[in-house]
């Protein structure tokens, strides 16, 4: 992970939390926020990689935040809070792919967390881009078919005619065939 927004309203917490983080990712650039309104701002206004509450914040406890960072935002979240709080509060987050971590922290259970978190980050961000990419396809399939309905409606082809028409002229032309759709697109349903 490359950027990290620590939330935290205790100090002391803040720094141990800043030293864990660099001995995990020893890479990573840390943003601090020392409220839950300051950390809306500095993820509305930054892109991070994972944002780490600490429970509860001056003004508020971070579970809304929490639910707010991993709706609004690619970022992963982990809310770290007492242990007598922390099952309560991960049944109430977990649907949002939220990491509790009860207090008080151990290194080793802490860096565990975090490695799992960042390979979930990865996992999910690649799983999105192939989501991304099966969109495109598709989109490009839909575009294709309708270029090929105006060709049957317009001029008479069949869908094997339309479509060897298509694939012809990207080739004649040196272009992609969904090019060639889009030019068919215009011209006939202008």
């Amino acid at each position: 992970m490359d950027r990290i927004l620590v939330a935290s309203s205790n100090d002391k917490a803040t720094a141990m939390l800043v030293s864990l983080l660099k001995e995990t990712f020893s890479t990573c650039k840390t943003s601090i926020a020392a409220t839950g309104l300051e950390t809306r701002r500095a993820v509305g206004s930054g892109s991070y990689d994972c944002v780490v509450i600490n429970c509860p914040l001056s003004d508020e406890y971070g579970n809304e935040l929490a639910e707010i960072v991993c709706t609004s935002t690619d970022a992963s979240c982990v809310a770290i809070a007492k242990s007598e709080n922390a099952d309560i509060l991960a049944d109430k987050l977990e649907d949002f792919g939220v990491m509790v971590i009860p207090k008080p922290l151990g290194r080793q259970y802490f860096y565990r967390s975090m490695k799992f978190v960042s390979a979930a980050r990865k996992r999910m961000l690649g799983i999105r881009s192939e989501n991304l990419k099966l969109h495109k396809k598709l989109e490009e399939i839909r575009t294709i078919n309708r270029a090929k309905c105006s060709l049957m409606q317009y001029l008479g082809f069949t869908e094997q005619q339309a479509h060897k028409y298509l694939e012809k002229q990207a080739m004649d032309k040196r272009c992609t065939k969904i090019e060639v759709a889009q030019k068919v697109i215009e011209m006939y349903e202008v």
